[in-house]
């Protein structure tokens, strides 16, 4: 039996806790103790980060004690929002998860980019990810092997009703997330599609298995950008690098879900 399927006990709890490393890095920066805001974002592809950056809408968040990434906080929606760029893949992107979390997220949203499996429209557009097959390490870690990783069903009902009234070119489905997607074979592509998702990504099937096991409210979303590069003029995003309709979606989805926190 392989290592990552060998061995769990996920009732287990762990030795190595976020809180333990965030006290150490507090310590070591002589950082206080201060809560993130409730709304937080991962921006994996960094354009989010890097415009508002730019532009000066946005600034440190000095008491992030995390030693791998940096958090900025900017308006979003009227309120303040943390966002953290370029927490590229499945086991990153839950490492940040939990520390956020631990230092008082309440509401973890991801805007990633995402290759387009079936054709909804002309890319780029936007899906709302409602379950995400398990082709990651992480969520093995975390709970027992199954094909899917669901989202919580209120914040998909909610998110997509914000999004219709938004306007903007989105959809609701699955995905399929990859460690590797430089080994998007065509047998892999055809297996995914066989499944029901419509897009790859390499975040959303750990963070929701992460958020099912510790309760929290985490909302994965896939910028649709590309084919995979098999064609010409593939990655556009749109104006501003995809920036404005990505800031559009986020402003709208966070509107309506931080009511309920």
């Amino acid at each position: 039996m392989a290592p990552i399927s060998d061995n769990k006990n996920y009732q287990a709890p762990s030795v190595f806790q976020p809180s333990a490393l965030l006290r150490e890095a507090r310590r070591q920066k002589n950082l206080p103790a201060v809560d993130v805001p409730p709304v937080c974002i991962l921006d994996p592809d960094g354009d989010i980060v890097r415009r508002l950056r730019r532009e000066g809408r946005s600034q440190p968040f000095p008491a992030w004690a995390c030693y791998h990434t940096a958090l900025d906080s900017f308006e979003l929606a009227g309120e303040t929002a943390g966002i953290v760029g370029c927490a590229v893949g499945a086991s990153f992107a839950v490492l940040i998860a939990e520390e956020l979390f631990t230092s008082g997220c309440k509401l973890l949203l991801s805007l990633t980019s995402a290759g387009q499996i079936e054709v909804l429209g002309t890319p780029p557009y936007f899906v709302v990810i409602d379950r995400a097959l398990r082709d990651e390490g992480t969520s093995d870690h975390y709970a027992p092997p199954a094909e899917f990783a669901h989202a919580d069903k209120a914040l998909i009902t909610t998110a997509s009703a914000a999004l219709a009234e938004s306007g903007m070119q989105t959809f609701v489905g699955a995905t399929w997330t990859t460690d590797a997607p430089f080994r998007e074979t065509r047998e892999a592509i055809n297996w995914a599609r066989t499944r029901g998702t419509v897009a790859v990504e390499m975040e959303a099937a750990a963070l929701y298995t992460f958020a099912a096991v510790k309760k929290a409210r985490v909302l994965c979303l896939a910028h649709v950008t590309n084919a995979m590069a098999q064609a010409g003029q593939d990655f556009e995003k749109g104006a501003a690098d995809g920036t404005d309709d990505a800031l559009t979606v986020l402003a709208a989805v966070a509107a309506k879900l931080r009511s309920g926190l």
